[in-house]
């Protein structure tokens, strides 16, 4: 039915929004908007108030009397109503002001489009969103700096295949973490230099008509510039692809090295234990003592992934303009991508802080498993003069007979090195070794030594890892910095604005 209060907002459609319309779709989008979105018009809509007044189109009086009406623009003052708004929030911003006590002037939004102040709405809260990760994920590179670096001497095995291969330390394996972790926090302050261009001024599509100052509208607003194309400012997500694309690329890598935590956690092989407070239990099994807190940093990790897909997805094919299927189905999955991410980096981050490690535990398992036959055969090349592949063999060959034999890396056996070498036509006695096979072995197969034994940078050397460590504890507070300098513009673009409307309202009286 048509409207009798003068106030519609339309006059092509002469009904208001179907109830399954309303419900379904208009109701939902118009509640999420008013919590995530609605503080970011209001910023919006001053910044345009202020551009009326320098294009001669409101005086300061009216202005500053606008200004004070926008200000009770607030959660409870706006709702999806079907006949007195259509259920959209931009309708519903300027019912608000239009039912106020203020003049409202002729020129209230004219040359105004929906499409460049919810793009660039949608934006605003985006950078904020990747900010709070950022925050967040620089936070958990500390607890997981802190946690390598009680543990860069302890010896542990490393694995590749499956299998146990060489030894390294907790440290060496958690600097690979914090090295991804680091890496992410880059790219995502790049992510967000490219996506800091600001989409308002570009109106519907192709501009606008009036001489809107872009520039200043961007600056204020706390934009490095303004979207230099109206119709990418309007059509484009690539921003939402880009964040989404980030998020997921760190929640792959971090399921990953869960999944390692996991395996260390197991019973298999008890290298790493967690407090009570993050523990489950077995409601059969009164013995267990489960670690679920993993299987859902790992679990939400692929929900964080699954969502780039979905906002991938909901943009292919879809027409390069503005769309609601690409500006709110599907990047409305960014919030949903977003808090997912801090909940896997909230849990993650508990989880280090109470990790232990089980020193007995992980020395146990290097004496087991022969780990120094990489540095037997090395020595046998650079000590025997042996050629490396048959070093290869001869070490290999050691080590299969010392298993079959049940000799652990700890009971060396020096004659069966002996009749290993003279397998391959090698007689260590006779070739002026550096000892004899005995102290090679003990050389080759001792769990510090073998620690130890790498001298090239990054390697697992006690000294190297805690190079690694310091120059990361820098690059973080590096990258701390620059994510602060985006954080101070945004808060002084909002004192500018509030400091010009205070201005405009005291000119006004």
């Amino acid at each position: 039915m048509p409207r009798e209060d003068g106030m519609a907002v339309t006059g092509r459609i002469d009904g208001i929004p179907h109830d399954v319309w309303h419900t379904e779709v208009l109701a939902p989008q118009f509640t999420y908007e008013v919590k995530h979105l609605l503080g970011h018009y209001l910023a919006i809509e001053k910044v345009l108030l202020l551009e009326y007044v320098r294009m001669d189109l409101v005086g300061a009086v009216d202005a500053a009397a606008l200004g004070t009406r926008l200000d009770t623009l607030g959660p409870d003052a706006v709702r999806a109503d079907p006949e007195q708004n259509m259920s959209d929030i931009s309708f519903a911003v300027e019912r608000h002001v239009q039912t106020g006590d203020t003049p409202p002037f002729p020129a209230w939004h004219v040359d105004r489009s929906r499409n460049d102040l919810q793009a660039c709405a949608q934006l605003m809260a985006a950078r904020e969103d990747l900010a709070a990760v950022a925050e967040d994920l620089a936070a958990f590179a500390r607890a997981v700096l802190d946690l390598a670096g009680r543990y860069t001497d302890t010896p542990m095995p490393g694995y590749t295949h499956g299998q146990a291969a060489q030894i390294i330390s907790p440290g060496f394996h958690l600097a690979a973490l914090a090295a991804e972790t680091i890496g992410a926090l880059r790219r995502m302050l790049h992510t967000y230099d490219e996506c800091d261009a600001c989409p308002l001024g570009a109106g519907t599509m192709a501009g606008q008509e009036l001489p809107w100052d872009r520039a200043r509208m961007a600056d204020l607003l706390g934009f490095a510039r303004p979207q230099p194309h109206a119709l990418v400012a309007v059509a484009s997500r690539t921003w939402t692809t880009l964040i989404a694309g980030d998020l997921a690329h760190y929640a792959v890598v971090l399921s990953r090295f869960t999944t390692d935590l996991m395996t260390w956690a197991g019973s298999g092989f008890g290298f790493l234990d967690l407090p009570d407070e993050l523990a489950g239990i077995s409601a059969a099994m009164p013995q267990k003592r489960n670690f679920p807190v993993l299987e859902r940093i790992r679990g939400r990790c692929a929900h964080v992934v699954g969502r780039a897909t979905d906002i991938a997805s909901g943009q292919r094919n879809t027409p390069y303009t503005n769309t609601v299927e690409v500006s709110k189905e599907s990047g409305g999955q960014l919030r949903v991508q977003v808090d997912t991410m801090r909940s896997v980096l909230r849990l993650a981050h508990a989880v280090v802080d109470g990790a232990t490690f089980r020193a007995d535990r992980m020395r146990a398992a290097c004496a087991e498993d022969h780990l120094g036959g990489f540095t037997l055969a090395n020595r046998l090349t650079l000590d025997h003069g042996i050629p490396w592949r048959t070093a290869q063999i001869i070490a290999g060959r050691y080590v299969r007979h010392a298993v079959r034999k049940g000799l652990t890396s700890g009971e060396p056996d020096a004659a069966l090195l002996r009749d290993c070498a003279a397998e391959s036509g090698y007689d260590l006695d006779g070739m002026g070794a550096i000892g004899d096979a005995g102290d090679l072995l003990t050389a080759a197969f001792d769990v510090d030594r073998g620690l130890h034994a790498k001298r090239s940078a990054g390697s697992a050397h006690p000294d190297r890892v805690r190079e690694l460590l310091a120059g990361q504890d820098t690059e973080l507070d590096v990258l701390g910095s620059a994510w602060a300098e985006r954080a101070a513009r945004r808060a002084e673009a909002t004192g500018r604005l509030g400091t010009l409307l205070t201005d405009l309202g005291q000119r006004s009286s």
